[in-house]
């Protein structure tokens, strides 16, 4: 089993940061692909980033390329989102979700996850 845990969501102005940090726990694999996606009210579920397995290839959704930048540590127990140019429509519950084999064709679709966090809002005031 794997365990995400998120964490670094808040309020923030239009124009500012935030980085959300999701802290992975439990069994390791070489394969982990990780990604982020959110959900804003009213909303589906939407890709945001995600990390390739090992080799570390990132991947985004067109309205935060340049905005937002995915990582992980060395040791690949954390995975962060650094969010910068926050706009309003940012605003969404942001889930860290994991998934040991999936093929690239795969990551930007949320139900090829099987492993997510319990959210974290984040709210971007105009």
């Amino acid at each position: 089993q794997v365990q995400l845990v998120e964490s670094g969501g808040g309020l923030v102005q239009a124009g500012g940061s935030l980085r959300l940090s999701c802290a992975v726990t439990g069994r390791t694999s070489s394969s982990r692909t990780m990604a982020w996606f959110r959900q804003a009210p009213g909303k589906e579920r939407e890709f945001v980033a995600a990390i390739f397995r090992s080799g570390g290839r990132t991947y985004y959704e067109d309205s935060v390329k340049g905005r937002f930048t995915i990582s992980r540590d060395n040791a690949k127990t954390t995975v962060y989102l650094q969010m910068n140019s926050l706009k309003p429509e940012d605003t969404a519950v942001y889930y860290c979700a994991a998934d040991d084999s999936l093929i690239l064709s795969s990551i930007r679709v949320g139900e090829n996850y099987d492993y997510w966090g319990q959210g974290t809002q984040v709210t971007v005031s105009s």
